[in-house]
């Protein structure tokens, strides 16, 4: 994987719900693999598929400790998804903010 996170490939990742819920309890801090499994409605190979999905989306990371290895929330991948929908808002605040200055304008020349 490329330094640079997609956040197209993020957002792809998150479109399972499942894989939703797996980024959703990395969020209270690194788990195994069993831990995550235990919590959710899939069994452990299907867990690691989805972290599999996840790490190459750039959204989670693992170490090993051990014999263990831990997962953990990667910031590259919400940072990429932020960068995106910041953008993606900005340009839709832009407009917005120019259509009511165009309609002020409007206003201003029709008030006697």
């Amino acid at each position: 994987m490329s330094n640079l996170v997609s956040a197209h490939a993020v957002l792809d990742a998150l479109g399972d719900p499942t894989r939703r819920q797996i980024v959703e309890r990395l969020g209270h801090g690194p788990r195994p693999v069993g831990a995550l499994a235990d919590a959710l409605p899939v069994g452990r190979p299907a867990v690691s598929k989805h972290l599999r999905v996840l790490t190459d989306a750039g959204l989670v990371r693992h170490t090993a400790v051990g014999t263990r290895h831990l997962y953990s929330l990667a910031p590259a991948g919400r940072d990429a998804v932020q960068a995106w929908l910041t953008e993606q808002w900005g340009e839709v605040l832009g407009a917005f903010a120019e259509h009511v200055e165009t309609l002020e304008h409007a206003d201003q020349r029709r008030s006697p």
